[in-house]
């Protein structure tokens, strides 16, 4: 599991590579991440925007950017966490991903980024 703190917002990224929906034959690669973003600050944040880099082993780069998380714009309060699942498709074996969440402390009305930590998405066949 990869953990990232910014501003007492913990992103926590853990991978899994979805041997039932990939097909290495025509070159597809399913890989699902589970992330857990628990805010430890003293202040009420909202998350509203995700922008994702990712990285497959013959080098293009994709961006995906766009509102919320899965359809939600979830409000945690301080000790509060919320937790998704989404996937990500690739061409090759290996890749990775990492990218920023954009939230907004609700009381100060002040936006920022935190940082979601870079993880590896390795289809099981090469870790043989």
């Amino acid at each position: 599991m990869e953990t990232c703190i910014t501003k007492g917002i913990k992103i926590s990224v853990e991978s899994l590579y979805n041997d039932k929906h990939s097909d290495p034959e025509q070159h597809r690669y399913i890989h699902s991440y589970n992330i857990v973003i628990e805010n430890k600050s003293d202040s009420t944040v909202q998350l509203l925007r995700r922008h994702w880099i990712i990285v497959d082993s013959l080098g293009p780069i994709r961006e995906v950017e766009g509102e919320g998380v899965i359809g939600e714009k979830p409000i945690l309060e301080p000790g509060q966490s919320h937790e998704y699942v989404s996937w990500c498709p690739l061409h090759t074996e290996i890749g990775k991903m990492s990218g920023t969440f954009l939230m907004v402390n609700l009381a100060a009305d002040e936006q920022f980024f935190v940082q979601i930590p870079e993880f590896k998405l390795i289809a099981n066949q090469r870790l043989n």
